[in-house]
């Protein structure tokens, strides 16, 4: 019996790059959500209901298929950070985490839209950022240009030159797409993994 399509909602070249080493066809199709965060909402309930949402996006068009949604914030203390979109807002954000711990959420959510079952986690990453200069945050948001990535950060490039430690049982949910857990939601659904 064939394996049913898998369906990744996401224009996250990270996320595609990343489920692509499973060497299992997937198709891409951009959510378009509304990703505003709810007032008092947590940063785990952030991640996690966008993850549901983009997931959930796609069960009507793809009625068979498992679909993977995935969203990541970062945050430092109190403050939820997001994607910076341009350079003055990375370089306010780097200045904001130097010195500082920063915790990565990534909110994963497998659908299987045939039978409706959803699995839901958030994974967690915990970064302590060096103490950063004005020149180094320039030099590394020139050679990078991160400016799609929550925190202004990409520690699979340049990015990692600004960490002293990171905690986390799998670096790729860092880069967006938690591939350990993904896996384990792939295998409950019956998708043969290489």
């Amino acid at each position: 019996m064939s394996q049913p399509p898998l369906i990744l909602a996401s224009s996250s070249p990270y996320r595609r790059e990343l489920l692509a080493r499973l060497n299992l066809p997937f198709k891409c199709e951009k959510p378009d959500i509304d990703e505003t965060r709810k007032p008092n909402e947590s940063a785990i309930d952030l991640v996690s209901r966008l993850a549901t949402q983009k997931a959930l996006r796609f069960a009507e068009k793809y009625p068979a298929a498992i679909i993977i949604g995935s969203d990541q914030v970062a945050t430092c203390g109190q403050d939820i950070l997001s994607k910076p979109g341009e350079h003055t807002v990375a370089v306010k954000q780097l200045r904001e985490l130097a010195g500082k711990n920063v915790v990565f959420y990534t909110g994963l959510c497998v659908l299987n839209s045939a039978s409706e079952k959803l699995q839901v986690d958030c994974i967690q990453v915990n970064v302590k950022f060096r103490s950063l200069g004005t020149d180094e945050i320039n030099r590394y948001l020139m050679a990078e240009k991160p400016y799609d990535c929550a925190g202004s950060f990409r520690s699979e490039g340049y990015g990692i030159t600004l960490v002293d430690e990171i905690q986390c049982n799998d670096m790729t949910a860092l880069i967006g797409l938690p591939m350990i857990r993904l896996c384990e939601m792939l295998r409950e659904e019956k998708i043969k993994l290489p």
